[in-house]
Formats: C-alpha cells, structure tokens, sequence
C-alpha cells in the first residue's frame, strides 16, 4: 500500500473538527480522484499529506513510513511527493524551461535538455520554453508547475485542482497526456476535483468527500452507477433525484437518474415537454411527468407529449 491514513483528526477551530477518525488507503500506481463540494476538505487533506499542516492525531503512511508532518521536517513536503497547489511557486526570473528543469540534475545537460522538452510536450507548452513566467496565463503557469512536478518522477503527484484555470480544448489535450504520462512512469496520482465528469474515464478510484467526512470510496464505475447519496449523483453533473414517494410513484429501482438514462418510448410514463433547446451533440429537455420536473437528452428536439422509460 502506498499511503495510508488512520484514524486522522484534523481541526481549524477546536469547536468544529473537520475530520475525524478519517482511514483512507491508496494503492500504489493508481489515479485517485478526491471530489466533493468546495469547503469539503479537499484541499486540507492534501496539505496534509504533503507534510504542509499538521495533524492532532492519527497517523499518514507513505512507502512504509509514518509522515511526521511540519512538526518533524525543517523543510516542508516529503522528498517522494511533489505537491502542485493553487498558488505555483515558479521562479520569476528563469525561463519556463528553467523552471521544469529545476530539480533535474546539471551531470547531463544533454539528458536533462532532452526531459525538460519532453515534459513540456506533454503540458503543450514546448513554443514557450523561452517565455518568462510573468507573460504566461494562470492555466499556462499551472501547466509549467505541472510538468516541474514530473520532472523528478515522485511516487506521489499531488494535484489540486490541476484543470481549473483551463478552457476546454487545453483542458481535453492536457488530461490525457497528463493521465497517460504518469501511468507510462507508475507514478501515483491523487487529484482533487469538482468536476468528475471530466475525468472518469482516467480514474481508478473516486474518494468522496462531505464536510470532512468519507462518503463514498469505490472505483469510478460503481461510483457513477450506484451513488451513495444525492450529494454523490450530482458530483457527475446533472441528474434527477427522485424522493421516497416518487420512487415509488414511478415504481423506480433507484433515486438518481441521468438525464441519459430516461429514454424517449413507445410505453411508459407520459410526460408533458416544457422546454426543449438544443446543446450541441443533443437536445435538452425539461418534461413534466406525475408532477415531476426532469431533464432528459434526444437526439431530436421534442414536441409537447412524449412516454418515458427509465433504463
């Protein structure tokens, strides 16, 4: 097991604890995501287990070793561990190459001009390598401090939140280089995120986290179909919640559905069509069915009446 968490309790204030008694484990080569709301602590346990704050109680073990945290290293972080927060730390004066190749060795300036070029490849900023920090973008910045990360080949990759300062066509181009790059190395990767839709198909593990508690720790699969809760269903985007009465109203196996999973068909429910726009590669839609508002996707734009099956 790579890194293991038992027991931890963590507090900022003594009268609200945010974690308590919190036992996780990763295993070795995986990509983890730790999702959740803003504020739900996300942010806190990965300081944590870089050695950025320290912890009341409980225990972090990485490789085998307990983590003593700010209290027990003069430096902070953990030499097999490289943590890209929110704020970059990139030297303002040496070149975005530079930068990557901080912490890569001067012996063979052949090899390291070589691992510097490739990991800007991978973060898709190979014309910048001459470009100072200060005229790059805050996603670009990000990207830099990224492939820096990379660049010493940690065990651990620690990201938060690595996708948010990106529009979406560096966002597509990055993640998957990204994911395919630290699976190539067996480098572990635990990134933190609200917007699990964008990553699913990388991930072999979602933790889920609610005002600091676990809610919900399964592989991405599982975790999409069968959702702990309503707070787990809306962590992947829109879906429709169905309470007790509904659920058995519309005689229903679970409580959530995407908005994919309510089929337009020949038997079923009939359901008045409220509003029906177009979205790209489908059709919104807004019905009414037993006093229930859904949203549905077609592929062709609705007309006032239609059944609905629930896949």
């Amino acid at each position: 097991m790579l890194l293991e968490i038992n027991n931890l309790y963590f507090s900022y204030s003594k009268e609200k604890p945010l974690f308590q008694n919190l036992n996780l484990t990763f295993e070795e080569g995986k990509i983890i995501a730790l999702a959740g709301e803003s504020g739900c602590g996300k942010s806190t346990l990965l300081s944590l287990i870089y050695g950025l704050l320290d912890w009341e109680s409980g225990e972090i073990i990485f490789d085998g070793e307990k983590l003593m945290g700010p209290k027990g290293n003069l430096v902070p972080g953990e030499a097999q561990m490289k943590f890209v927060a929110q704020n970059f730390d990139l030297m303002p004066y040496a070149t975005v190459a530079e930068n990557v190749g901080k912490f890569i060795s001067n012996i063979n300036l052949a090899k390291k001009r070589e691992t510097v070029a490739e990991l800007l490849e991978v973060v898709g900023l190979e014309e910048f390598a001459n470009v100072l920090p200060k005229y790059l973008s805050g996603g670009q910045q990000q990207r830099v401090a990224i492939a820096r990360a990379l660049s010493v080949l940690p065990k651990l990759l620690v990201l938060d939140e690595p996708f948010s300062n990106l529009d979406f066509s560096r966002k597509v181009e990055l993640r998957e280089k990204l994911f395919r790059y630290v699976k190539q190395n067996n480098i572990s990767l635990i990134i933190s995120t609200h917007e699990l839709q964008d990553i699913i198909p990388w991930l072999d593990q979602i933790v889920v986290l609610q005002s600091g508690r676990l809610i919900q720790n399964d592989g991405p699969e599982e975790t999409f179909r069968n959702p702990y809760n309503s707070y787990v269903a809306k962590l992947f985007g829109e879906v429709n919640i169905f309470n007790e009465f509904e659920i058995s109203d519309f005689q229903l196996p679970k409580f959530s559905y995407y908005p994919k999973e309510i089929k337009i068909s020949e038997n079923g429910f009939e359901a008045e069509v409220l509003e029906s726009r177009f979205a790209g590669n489908h059709y919104w839609n807004k019905v009414k069915a037993k006093n229930k508002e859904m949203i549905i996707y077609s592929d062709e734009k609705l007309t006032k009446t239609v059944m609905l099956s629930f896949n």
